[in-house]
């Protein structure tokens, strides 16, 4: 018979992993090793964790620029998420991407996206491939509450819901779209009420158990599977760092913020439940040490792996053919 420590012990490592994974590119970012942008996940790692753990390999996963959390529990590796922040040709996206444009096929992560709200529309064409071929899969689509009043939303919405597809639409909440708080954006904050409008099934919960999430998340699979269509999701999470590394978060005060890490940190929350399940603090330092040594092991594969090729840029576009000096 299983246990929920035997269950929820190798999640925690999971999120153990993103957290240490963002820790350190941050480090790494404010020392000028990474370029461009960096939106770190770190405070809902059991969002990205719990949907791995109801979904099968064979199933697709989206997301927006907050991605490298998904691409880890997916399967990509430390080495090719860390290379692929610093720039590097051993990176998932050959250094090409960086930290938005996160992309693993063989494990069925298709994004990292950049364009808020625009990918809504890409993975109801994945979920229609799967329909239309009569394959198995389901394809989970995650954004951010500041998407859902984008065009590019209704558009996928609107055509997932007419087809019933193969599909579970994922809004992770973390009450700020960038640095505007939810209740100057929207009239209405309960966002499953759009899911009536695109004929889905619409479920809301908070995401900081790891094990809830989980088990929301599969009832949503499974309807999709059964043929039954997509559901809409609202996950009520919350962000511990800014928008992206260059946003101090000044639109919320210190004592918000730590009194969310107090109560609803998802690894705090999974660590006492291990406590209470009899795994000892031995037993949680052993593992903790184990995950530094790849997260170490990460940093030091990007740090000595080569820059992206200039000549990789025109292998991955459609373009025509000519001099990649024109």
């Amino acid at each position: 018979m299983t246990s929920v420590s035997d269950e929820l012990l190798p999640l925690y490592r999971q999120m153990l992993q993103i957290r240490r994974i963002e820790e350190e590119s941050a480090k790494a970012y404010v020392q000028g090793k990474i370029g461009g942008f960096l939106h770190l996940y770190i405070g809902q790692e059991a969002i990205a964790v719990g949907t791995e753990a109801a979904i099968t390999k064979d199933d697709n996963v989206l997301t927006t620029y907050r991605d490298h959390g998904f691409a880890l529990a997916r399967g990509t590796t430390p080495r090719a998420v860390m290379a692929e922040l610093f720039g590097r040709d051993t990176g998932c996206s050959r250094g090409l991407g960086g930290s938005m444009h996160m992309f693993d096929k063989d494990n069925r992560f298709f994004g990292g996206h950049a364009i808020v709200g625009g990918h809504v529309a890409v993975a109801a064409g994945i979920a229609f491939r799967a329909k239309y071929l009569k394959q198995d899969n389901v394809t989970l689509c995650f954004f951010g509450e500041g998407a859902t009043n984008i065009g590019g939303f209704h558009e996928g919405m609107s055509l997932a819901g007419l087809w019933k597809l193969p599909a579970v639409f994922i809004c992770e909440n973390n009450l700020y779209s960038m640095g505007t708080p939810l209740v100057r954006t929207m009239p209405e904050k309960d966002l499953t009420k759009k899911a009536p409008g695109y004929a889905m099934a619409g479920d809301r919960f908070e995401g900081h158990d790891v094990l809830e999430v989980r088990d929301r998340i599969a009832k949503a699979v499974e309807r999709a599977r059964a043929g039954d269509g997509p559901t809409l999701i609202e996950i009520l999470t919350y962000r511990f760092r800014g928008h992206s590394m260059s946003d101090p978060g000044k639109y919320r005060t210190s004592e918000e913020v730590e009194e969310r890490k107090k109560k609803h940190d998802p690894l705090r929350i999974s660590r006492a439940k291990l406590l209470d399940e009899g795994i000892s603090e031995a037993d949680l330092d052993a593992l903790h040490e184990e995950v530094e040594e790849g997260v170490q092991d990460a940093v030091k594969f990007a740090e000595e792996s080569e820059p992206a090729k200039r000549e990789s840029m025109f292998d991955y576009v459609l373009a025509p053919e000519g001099d990649a000096d024109a």
